[in-house]
């Protein structure tokens, strides 16, 4: 275990059964780190109010960057997928601990 850290679910911290903040490691964390910089960046709250089709490719991209720069991924990996639901999919390889993927649905967004 290199990353340790408290698990954010909707803005609310997660407790375990004993009501002991339950915490999460390593892929987990740099999935909730990229998700919260994302959430962040006011980015996902622009892909979803566009209607332009240029315009969301643009977010798309400036998201994709955005994602890139945390130097536990591995360059080039990331992949950003948004089927017609609207939920943001992140998919991406991380240096040390595998595939990553995670989502982000409208309702973290509002």
């Amino acid at each position: 275990m290199i990353y340790q850290d408290l698990w954010i679910d909707n803005g609310d911290l997660v407790l375990d059964e004993g009501h002991n903040p339950h915490l999460i490691q390593d892929r987990a964390v740099i999935a909730q780190d990229i998700k919260h910089a994302i959430l962040e960046s006011q980015l996902a709250v622009m892909l979803i109010a566009e209607r332009s089709a240029s315009l969301i490719a643009d977010i798309k991209i400036q998201i994709e960057l955005l994602v890139e720069d945390d130097v536990r991924l591995v360059p080039g990996t990331v992949r950003i997928e948004q089927p017609k639901d609207g939920t943001l999919y992140i998919f991406a390889k991380t240096r040390d601990f595998g595939d990553l993927d995670f989502s982000i649905t409208q309702s973290e967004v509002n």
